[in-house]
């Protein structure tokens, strides 16, 4: 049977199916990686590291387009809707991998997406207001009960990780802070300044230079260890209240049913910028803790997150 007939048979039969991509080749054309926040956020100054260094190992572009939206839900959706094919990815956050009660983002990110590979973390600082005469956790503890439902947490946007660790805050120390959402931390930042916030959780980077001139007091690094960025400031665990973890983690994805073949050669190259002592550096300097892994790795990091801001949600009644 001549070649062109038994294509037009298997056809008709409906037997053939889209050509595989072929690892040997890929990537034969640009690289589109989406991030679901503004430009100059973390997560986007972390990617754009990452596509030049795949841009140069794979010698195609790795383009950044940048789609800020619904706490990077629109971002998500447009990757999880794209070819499956590896040439539309997805730099997400944390944040994603929290559920909160009622909300339909349209899309399920433990499944609708395949984990590549984890580029960093960046620590909060739990940092407070300095007119509040507190230098220690226990000390702000023991004022925010001596006062409830007076003193202020502010909280990015409801749905975020910075929301729900305030959340986990209460919880665990055992105070009703009123929690004041805010589109940023940037402008929570401001807010703390000034004294319209008692407390928050602040990207370490972003606020050190605030601590130093005296402007906001650091109580706690919200993770296990302290912080290389502030070496000085005692771990959350060191000042009374373990488990109240508080940090971003910046990781690469792609659509769910993308060729493992094609993951393999990204989270292999990812690894890689993440080894490359230029890449380390810029990332130190913006506070972040080089992370990388496999994608097992990082599936496992989306599994544990997602069931402790379920727990924490649950408990909290948000919803409800």
């Amino acid at each position: 049977m001549k070649i062109e007939n038994f294509a037009r048979t298997a056809l008709a039969l409906g037997f053939l199916v889209a050509a595989p991509v072929s690892v040997s080749s890929y990537p034969t054309k640009p690289v589109r990686i989406v991030v679901g926040f503004a430009a100059g956020s973390v997560s986007d100054l972390a990617a754009r590291m990452i596509a030049e260094k795949l841009g140069s190992a794979l010698g195609q572009p790795f383009v950044v387009e940048v789609r800020p939206g619904a706490g990077s839900n629109v971002a998500a959706q447009y990757v999880v809707r794209s070819p499956k094919d590896g040439y539309t990815l997805l730099v997400a956050t944390s944040s994603s991998t929290i559920r909160s009660p009622g909300a339909n983002p349209g899309f399920d990110f433990a499944t609708d997406l395949t984990p590549i590979a984890l580029i960093a973390r960046v620590p909060f600082v739990l940092t407070a207001y300095p007119g509040l005469g507190v230098r220690t956790l226990q000390e702000f503890i023991g004022l925010a009960k001596s006062k409830p439902e007076t003193l202020t947490f502010g909280g990015t946007a409801v749905g975020t990780t910075g929301y729900v660790a305030a959340q986990l805050f209460n919880q665990r120390a055992g105070t009703n802070l009123v929690i004041a959402p805010y589109p940023s931390t940037a402008q929570a930042t401001t807010d703390l300044i000034t004294g319209r916030i008692s407390i928050a959780f602040s990207s370490a980077a972003n606020v050190l230079p605030l601590i130093e001139e005296g402007k906001l007091t650091a109580i706690a690094v919200a993770q296990p260890q302290r912080a290389p960025l502030i070496p000085h400031v005692p771990s959350i665990d060191e000042a009374g209240l373990p488990g109240v973890y508080a940090s971003i983690w910046i990781g690469v994805l792609a659509p769910a049913g993308t060729p493992r073949a094609v993951v393999d050669v990204l989270s292999r190259e990812v690894n890689a910028a993440l080894g490359s002592a230029d890449v380390a550096h810029q990332m130190r300097l913006q506070g972040m803790d080089l992370l990388g892994g496999s994608p097992e790795d990082f599936a496992l990091q989306i599994k544990r997150d997602t069931a402790q801001w379920d727990a924490v949600l649950q408990g909290d009644g948000i919803g409800k």
